[in-house]
Formats: C-alpha cells, sequence, structure tokens
C-alpha cells in the first residue's frame, strides 16, 4: 500500500447518492498481462507537450483550445513516482516526444489493446490524458472520509474509458455548432481525466481541481453514457468557474442566499428553484445540499447543467420535458442570465417564457 495522505474533499464535485443506489463493493485491479503492441502514434496538433503537469488556467473559447498549453502524459499516467514501474521510467528516458508518449501510454495500458487504443485516441483528438489519482483520504463533509486508490480503466472498467471520449466528442461537437452571440469563455480541452476507485463506497463519483477531473469507477452516478456525459459537464463547470475568479460566489451569492434563507433544506420550497433533479439520500438537492463545501458553486455547477441540457434538446429538436429553467421565479432568471453571459456568449436556443 502507498503512502496515504489526508486531505479536505474538494467542494467542486458531483457526488449525491440518487435513492438506493450507494453502497457498492470493493473492486480489484485486472491482473498484469504480457505487453501489448503501441499503436501509432499522433501527438495532439494543438500544441507541442509541455513539461508542465498543469495548462494554464485562463478560459479560452472553444473548440479552438490552441492558445491551452498541452498536458504532459506522465504527470499523469504515472503521478506516484514511489509505485512508477521500471518500464515507465525507461519511457521517460526516450527523447522524442511521440516515441515518449507512446510508450508511457502503452506501459500504462499494457494487457488491454482495446483500452490501450481509446486512451490513445482520446489524447490525439483533444489532448486529454487518461491517468490515474494517486491513493488518498478525503475528508468527504456530508459523506464522512472516503479511502481512494488509484484504478486504471481497464477490463471490466474500460467502458467508463469510452464513456469519457463519447463525451469530450459530443462536447466538441455541442461547442463548434453553438450559435452564440459573442465567442464562449468556456474550456472543454485539453483536461486530465484521474481514474480512482472509492474502498467500500460509491462516492465521490468526480471531482473537480487544476484542470483535471477525477473520477471514480464504483461511483454511483455512473450508469451509462449520458449520466457520465452530464456529470462531465457539471465538474468541467467548476473548473472553468475556478478559471474565471470563483464568478459563482461573487455573482450569484446574493440569489443563492436569499433561496436558502427562505426554504432551508425544504424539498417541496426548493423544487422550483433547483436547476436539477439530483437529491443527496437522506437529504435534499444536490444544488442546496449543506455540508458540502461552499454549496453556491453547486448550484452554479447544475445550473451550467441544466443550460447544456436544454440547449441540447433544443438543437435536436426534443421537448424539455418541463419549462425552461429561466421561466421560473426571479431568482432563476437573474442566475441563468448572468451565467449564459459570463460562460456561453449569450447562447440560449430554449423556449421564450409565456
Amino acid at each position: 500500500m502507498g503512502p496515504r495522505a489526508f486531505v479536505p474533499f474538494f467542494a467542486a464535485c458531483l457526488a449525491a447518492c440518487p435513492a438506493g443506489r450507494d453502497g457498492g463493493d470493493p473492486q480489484t485491479p485486472a491482473p498484469p498481462a504480457s505487453p501489448s503492441p503501441a499503436p501509432a502514434f499522433t501527438a495532439p496538433s494543438s500544441a507541442s507537450l509541455a513539461t508542465s503537469a498543469e495548462p494554464a488556467t485562463s478560459a479560452s473559447s472553444v473548440p479552438d483550445a490552441g492558445s491551452v498549453p498541452a498536458l504532459d502524459p506522465a504527470a499523469f499516467l504515472f503521478p506516484d513516482a514511489a509505485t512508477t514501474p521500471p518500464g515507465a521510467a525507461a519511457c521517460l528516458r526516450i527523447e522524442g516526444v511521440r516515441e515518449r508518449t507512446s510508450c508511457l501510454f502503452s506501459t500504462r495500458y499494457d494487457g488491454d489493446p482495446e483500452a490501450l487504443r481509446s486512451a490513445t485516441a482520446l489524447f490525439e483528438g483533444t489532448g486529454s490524458v487518461a491517468g490515474v489519482q494517486v491513493e488518498q483520504d478525503l475528508e468527504g463533509g456530508f459523506r464522512g472520509d472516503i479511502h481512494i486508490v488509484p484504478e486504471v480503466p481497464l477490463g471490466r472498467h474500460r467502458r467508463h474509458l469510452a464513456w469519457v471520449a463519447a463525451a469530450m466528442r459530443d462536447f466538441d461537437a455541442f461547442f463548434a455548432d453553438l450559435a452564440a452571440p459573442s465567442p464562449p469563455r468556456y474550456r472543454v480541452k485539453p483536461l486530465a481525466f484521474r481514474f480512482f476507485r472509492s474502498v467500500g463506497r460509491t462516492t465521490p463519483s468526480a471531482y473537480a481541481e487544476g484542470w483535471s477531473v477525477s473520477y471514480n469507477v464504483s461511483g454511483s452516478l455512473f450508469g451509462g453514457a449520458d449520466a457520465v456525459r452530464e456529470t462531465l459537464f457539471h465538474e468541467i463547470f467548476h473548473l472553468n468557474d475556478a478559471a474565471h475568479g470563483d464568478w459563482s460566489a461573487a455573482h450569484l451569492r446574493a440569489d443563492f442566499d436569499a433561496i436558502v434563507a427562505r426554504c432551508g433544506t425544504r424539498v417541496a420550497c426548493l423544487r422550483p428553484y433547483a436547476p436539477g433533479d439530483t437529491m443527496v439520500r437522506g437529504g435534499t438537492y444536490y444544488a442546496f445540499q449543506p455540508d458540502n463545501g461552499d454549496s453556491v458553486h453547486e448550484y452554479a455547477a447544475e445550473l451550467a447543467l441544466r443550460w447544456y441540457r436544454e440547449q441540447r434538446a433544443a438543437r435536436r429538436a426534443e421537448a424539455l420535458g418541463r419549462p425552461a429553467f429561466k421561466c421560473g421565479p426571479e431568482e432563476n432568471r437573474r442566475s441563468w442570465e448572468a451565467l449564459v453571459a459570463e460562460f456561453f456568449g449569450g447562447a440560449d436556443a430554449a423556449p421564450r417564457c409565456r
């Protein structure tokens, strides 16, 4: 067992447990297998590989991320020097960028050619790295203390990698076709995806920090591609919110606090103001759940997800299933208009309010 760090759980995470979906059995990684041949590898064209693990923190227009430095794959594929295998160390001594990167991916995804192809395609297409988290303990607020371990998305977990890749393709297409009065200031790539498993738990499903999304292969929310795609949109908003100087805390606080003062955690009272329908087991709407960091961040991320859902439905000529969020109480309209103007270039294809 590697070293364990005890850290506060980052507030920006979508980790609620829909009723009846908490729990989960511990899972073990697939046994090592013989090396698989490396695919032909092409480094991302958006930028040359950087030596730093962290890309720029400023938001950029989408889909053009050419001004954002590319990620260093080694920093995310093998983030713990104490547990890095000799094969990875040998990869780092390779001088050519393409050859070194191909070696690192082949070593990390050794034994699962299909997962290797998926991780490679994700990197080539978006510059995003599908790596792992480090073992640590999280102080999870209302969730309690959680122990997490790195989990490479191989074998039965490979589907998570496929779902992440599908989500990234969807985001690319969505923003490429977005009709906005001005360029969106919202970044979706490149990102690091840090896969992990919570021991004996199904929370948190994911959390975000430093242009990376940590992804739980045991997460209670991850039952299919749509759930993964929407969870990732929520998490990516947190990253953009931070890059905009903690925008939500400065601009949505007054209305958020007024709603909480009026309703507390009462579901019936909060229902008209809740951007999403995700509930915490034994609690309230995730957007208003207490002891979850600064909850205005979760309200904002759920609001961004509601915007994405409504725009995507309008583009596909699908019924929303309920009135547009902006057509609810006045607090909804103010928050909606402020968020859409700040991040999404004023784009709003949701039906007008009657």
